[in-house]
Formats: C-alpha cells, structure tokens, sequence
C-alpha cells in the first residue's frame, strides 16, 4: 500500500478482525520493520524518531496504584531530558492531564479511574514529551458509545494542536468522527482510503457496518469513481508536499535531542516509584512483611531446644534445622519476585519503547527487595538463636550464617523475576511457585543425601540454589565437627551418609549463590529483551 497522513490529520485504519491493523500501525510507528519498502516521517526513518513518536498499545498500561499526577510525574522522569528542572516536569504533567480534560482527577488513585478517563490518562502518558505523532491501537474497544465519543473529542482536539493521530478501530462510529479511512481487506491490502461517506458509497451499503461484511465478502469492489477519487487524493499530496508547519526533520535530529536519564539514574527513580508502589498496595505490603513473620514463627514451634548441644546432640534434627534455615530464605527470595514483573509487564513494555533500560529496571527490584529479605533473613536466625534453635557461637558464626541466607535469598529473588518475565500473568506466576519449590526440596541433599542420590539426581541437585546453601550453612556452623564428637552415636553414620557434602569451603558456596544470581539476572533480561523488543522482525510479505 502506499499512504500519505498529513499534518494534524486523524486517520482511522479499519478492517475485520486480522486483516493487519495492528501490524500496519507498528511499521508506521517504527515498532515493526515492513518486508518491503519503506515509512518516513517527513524524510526520517522512524526508528531514528522512535523515542519521540507516541505509541500507545492495546489496553490500559498504567500502574493502577498510584494517584494519576505521581503516575505522570514518574513517567515524565523517565522520559524527559535528564536535567529537566522539577518546575517543567509538573507543567509538563500539568498540561498533559489538561490536553485530556482530566485536570480534575489528578490526585485519584488510577484505579478509580473510569474505564474512559483511564484511556485518556494512558493518551496522557504520551502527550509528556510532546509527540508530533500519536499512535493508538484500538483505544475505543470496551468503551460505552458515549465514552468512545468523548475520547474521540479529545483526539480531535489534539489535532487541531497539530499533532497527527492514527488510529486502529472496529467501531463504525469512530470512523464518521475521522478525517479519513484506511479500510483493509481480511488479506491486509488496502479496500479504500477516504472519508467514511466515499466508504459507503465505494460498496453501495447504507451504513458502514455492512461495508465489512461487504469487504470480507469481495461482494463488490471499490468503484471507479471511488478509486480514482483516491488515486487523485495522493496523487495531489505527493505534488503539494508536506504542509509548512511540517518541516523535514533531518537525520541527525533525534541524535540532538538531549539525553534523557541514564542508567544510573533510571535505576534510582525505577526503585523509588516500585517502593511507592508497595507502599501504597496494602496487600502487597503486608505480605512482604508478614509472611516472612509467619514462616518464623512456624519453625520457631516446628524444632525442639538443644539439638546442636554438643552434650546430647540430635544431628537428624540438626541438618533439619539447617535445611529449612535455607529453604526459608529461597522461599522469601522467590515470593517476592514472583509477581514483580508480569504484573506490570504491559507498563514495561510501553516504557521499553521510549527509553527504559532493562538492567537498571531489573536492578531496581532487587535494590527495593534485599534490604527488606536481609531483615527476613536476620528475624529468622535472630528468632531461632533466641530461642535455642541454634548454637552459642560468635558473631563471625552468625555473619557467616545470614550471609549464606542472604545469598539463598538473593538466589531465590533472582529465580523469581526470571519466572515473572517469561509467565504471562500473575496467575501463571502463581502456578509456578510450587514447580520451583519442590525440586529445591527433594534435591537439596538435606532429605537424600547426594551421595545417595541416583546417577541424575546428583546431576540435577547440582543446579539447585537450595542445596549450595544448605551445605554453606552447615559448614559454617561446623556440622561436621559436632557429629563426629558429639555424644550421639547417630553422628558417625550420619556424617558418613552425606559424605563430603559439608567438607567444602563456606566461600565456594557463596561463589556458587552470587554466581546463579548473575545467571538469573542474565537470564531475565534476556526474557524481557525478548519479549520487549522495540523493533520486531519485518511483518510477513
């Protein structure tokens, strides 16, 4: 196809359902890279202007929690020059909300928003940085009649600013409130580009509803007139150029720009906004403080007091002990980040597309979750100490102990922002706790120790987190030696039945843990570059 969008225009891309709306509005937004030929925006590649074009995806992709000018402000951060100074990112905010008509709402939370004002907070989001293009996918879909007019009003107003708006739809009343539209055929070719009026009359139907069944049909081609009116229509843009308000911008343009925050200072407004986020989940909040609360006090009740007396030792429940000092840790590690990122994915995806680094994004959760999993971790032994669950020892012992834990937990947290970007939604992160958790358990060594494992379970205990921080714990802790002079005579066997699971150095086992958080955050990155790329592979011929 081959189309001209002039300045301030709003163009509706129309269809039945896979006729290739969307894919079209990438490639003109520069998200998808066609097979053939080429889209400039006045003489520029788009994906040289890509930070600058807005592009709102399918859905509402804001953070629910937060009141809607902190959203925005956020948001303005992150995309506007980095020494952008605080007076112009609230004006900025401030004009946004006022471009939408939500001026209003600005301290309500974004949740209670309605179903309309929410699209127009998401268009908001865009309007930050100014756009002299705006692209939206389906932004009417799921809108009452009287609320997709009411957005459609404020597109229009948006392009009586200059700003061009192209539209995907399937609402026939959208298409009479646009400039022109660019109806498909189900094979993605275009059927028609013209007012809604030349659309009924090209197919000879009364209303535009039947122009889709009449396009999906092939019941009657565009007519001669129609045709010609179009060819006529380009024909004339192409001699005419672009109108003066739209300058060619030159190549080098986007390099002029200034820079917008860099890395470390997107991790530092990126842990910010998440810990405002928490703070403001009540639910979310509650469960990272209490369920770290609960587990201890369950071990506390779980254990009876003396088992590493060197006196009367009980090394069964000493290596219990242990083992489920480790697994709380992985365990705290691995709730948290479970639910971090495809919670929030469509939001992630949004920001990739302007200038959101991944490394820092990734780092930021881990920079809000390790104080908090460090405090876990210490309640844990501390409780377990207090109550004798724990040997005497110095604080070279304990430091020992929460630095392996704390490792686990990092470990774990790791493993947990992994599966929360390769998931889908939140209930498939939920599936996924148990499906972590158990191999962690039965191929730890605490249970069956490795020596005693068949052939491939030894191979598969050698990937798991929780077996590497079970045996730091009780070579820290000197396991060995209290078994083998302890005054249990159930020591020796034991000793003997884990072989030299416990011999290592408590160092190698702290490589081994910070080494698979680098493997999981490596990993993670790797999913979310995938799953947020912002140029896909060119669109099928």
């Amino acid at each position: 196809m081959s189309v001209r969008i002039a300045p301030g225009e709003l163009l509706a891309v129309a269809g039945g359902s896979g006729s290739g709306k969307t894919t079209l509005l990438e490639i003109l937004a520069g998200i998808r890279t066609p097979s053939a030929g080429r889209v400039l925006h006045d003489g520029t590649e788009p994906a040289v202007l890509r930070p600058a074009l807005g592009y709102l995806p399918h859905g509402n992709v804001m953070h629910d929690d937060l009141p809607l000018d902190r959203a925005l402000g956020y948001a303005a951060r992150l995309r506007m020059p980095a020494r952008t100074a605080a007076a112009l990112l609230d004006a900025a905010v401030r004009d946004a909300l006022a471009a939408v008509g939500l001026a209003d709402r600005a301290r309500q939370p974004v949740r209670t928003l309605s179903e309309g004002e929410r699209r127009r907070a998401c268009i908001a989001v865009e309007l930050l940085t100014r756009p002299r293009v705006l692209f939206l996918d389906e932004p009417t879909t799921g809108l009452d009649p009287a609320t997709g007019a009411e957005l459609l009003r404020t597109l229009r107003d948006l392009t009586a600013d200059g700003v061009t708006v192209v539209l995907t739809t399937h609402a026939p009343a959208d298409l009479t409130r646009c400039d022109r539209v660019l109806f498909l055929t189900p094979e993605g070719r275009p059927a028609h580009l013209g007012t809604a009026a030349t659309l009924t009359a090209a197919y000879g139907v009364p209303t535009l509803e039947e122009v889709y069944g009449a396009v999906a049909r092939g019941a009657r081609a565009a007519d001669e007139a129609a045709a010609e009116e179009t060819a006529a229509e380009e024909t004339a843009a192409e001699e005419t150029g672009p109108a003066p308000e739209a300058a060619p911008v030159a190549d080098g343009a986007a390099a002029t720009r200034p820079a917008p925050l860099g890395a470390v200072g997107q991790w530092w407004l990126l842990t910010r906004r998440a810990g405002e986020l928490m703070a403001r989940n009540r639910l979310t909040a509650a469960v990272v403080v209490g369920s770290p609360l609960v587990i201890v006090a369950m071990f506390a009740l779980l254990f009876r007091p003396g088992a590493f007396d060197p006196a009367a030792p009980s090394p069964g429940s000493a290596a219990m002990i242990l083992f489920w000092i480790a697994f709380g840790g992985f365990f705290f590690g691995l709730t948290y980040g479970l639910l971090q990122i495809c919670a929030e994915m469509a939001v992630v995806r949004r920001e990739r597309l302007t200038v959101l680094r991944l490394g820092p994004y990734l780092l930021s959760k881990a920079a809000l979750l390790l104080p908090v999993l460090a405090l876990a971790d210490a309640a844990l032994l501390a409780v377990l100490r207090g109550l004798n669950r724990l040997p005497a020892a110095g604080w070279g012992t304990y430091g020992s102990l929460f630095l392996t834990v704390l490792l686990a937990s990092a470990a774990a947290l790791a493993l947990g922002l992994l599966a929360s970007a390769a998931v889908g939604d939140p209930g498939q992160a939920t599936l996924m706790l148990p499906m972590l958790c158990f191999p962690q358990v039965l191929f730890s060594g605490a249970f069956v120790p490795v020596p005693q494992m068949a052939w491939a379970g030894r191979v598969l205990s050698a990937a798991m987190t929780n077996r590497w921080a079970f045996e730091a714990l009780g070579g820290g802790i000197g396991l060995r030696e209290l078994w083998a002079h302890g005054a249990s005579p159930l020591g020796p066997p034991l000793l003997a039945s884990y072989g030299g699971s416990f011999d290592r150095a408590v160092w190698a086992g702290w490589l081994l843990l910070a080494g698979f958080t680098a493997l999981f955050l490596a990993a993670a990155w790797a999913v979310l570059a995938r799953k947020c790329r912002t140029v896909s592979r060119p669109a099928a011929g």
